[in-house]
């Protein structure tokens, strides 16, 4: 089944001391593309994160924010008695130079000693136990990531469905080439036999062989039986890999390309209006395919 390189995940959870929201979202990239943005302190999530994640999608630009939140009240307020001491006997070295000057200074407040750098540690983290953290953390993350996955694979079974009736257009119109070439092949044989006789009766000395041959290349040129053939192959191979397990996109995109191709040379080729028209809503139809084709893992 194919699967879309778009989608999203989120997922809460709590232990180790610890509360946490997941963010996964996926969208559209010629590779893999990770950008992880997990709090740090955690030793070794990252690789671990990084490897699951591998593991498991092989195109598409993923982004995983993790946020973390410590369970509990706030550790209270830690005073560090050296500094506290200095900064009490700077205040009153200040205090009583500007009294010898007549200078009168506002006390300052607890809070303003507070405020001095290093008087105290507001929040001090608690040892935290990083492996059960960690493993607490990883835990989720498979859940998290198989959420994305069927995201991915319902939106997947979507373009699957639009792909296969494109496809099933691209072969009806190939159909319609055909039946339209074999009309103007009488037309043509008509107007080369008229054209070959007004020739020969207004010129003398023509060489008929090098002239015959020349009217055969033309009818060569003309032909547009190589490309229906290479179309319906490109059809069914194209089917082929729509009923394939695993990543496609790569060999859908590469096969849109060739359906193109070959639809510009059947338009080059057409010298007639209806054909013409088949050859461009050939274009038209693949064109669409190529766009979806785009949102293929």
């Amino acid at each position: 089944m194919l699967a879309s390189m778009t989608g999203q995940a989120s997922r809460t959870g709590a232990g180790a001391g610890h509360s946490w929201a997941w963010d996964l979202r996926s969208v559209n990239a010629k590779g893999l593309d990770l950008r992880l943005r997990l709090p740090e302190g955690i030793e070794g999530l990252e690789p671990l994160v990084r490897a699951a994640l591998t593991a498991r999608f092989q195109r598409g630009s993923i982004s995983l924010t993790l946020r973390l939140t410590r369970e509990g009240e706030v550790s209270p307020i830690r005073i560090n008695p050296q500094v506290l001491s200095a900064v009490l006997d700077g205040l009153s070295v200040v205090a009583r130079a500007a009294a010898d000057r007549g200078i009168a200074l506002a006390a300052a407040s607890p809070a303003d000693v507070l405020a001095f750098r290093g008087v105290c540690d507001s929040g001090i983290a608690v040892e935290v136990d990083q492996a059960a953290l960690r493993a607490a953390l990883l835990s989720d993350l498979g859940p998290l990531i198989d959420d994305l996955a069927a995201v991915r694979a319902a939106e997947g079974a979507a373009l699957g469905r639009i792909l296969s009736a494109q496809v099933d257009l691209i072969a009806a119109l190939t159909a319609d080439a055909a039946v339209e070439a074999a009309a103007r092949r009488a037309a043509m044989a008509g107007s080369l036999r008229e054209n070959l006789a007004r020739v020969l009766g207004n010129a003398e000395g023509v060489d008929e062989t090098r002239l015959a041959q020349e009217l055969a290349l033309l009818a060569v040129k003309a032909d547009i039986t190589e490309e229906t053939d290479r179309l319906t192959a490109h059809v069914a191979a194209a089917r082929a890999l729509l009923a394939a397990e695993g990543p496609v996109g790569r060999k859908l995109d590469f096969l849109t390309q060739e359906f193109n191709r070959e639809a510009n040379t059947l338009c080059s080729k057409a010298q007639s209006i209806a054909l013409t028209r088949v050859g461009l809503d050939l274009k038209t139809v693949i064109d669409q395919m190529r766009e979806q084709v785009q949102n293929v893992e």
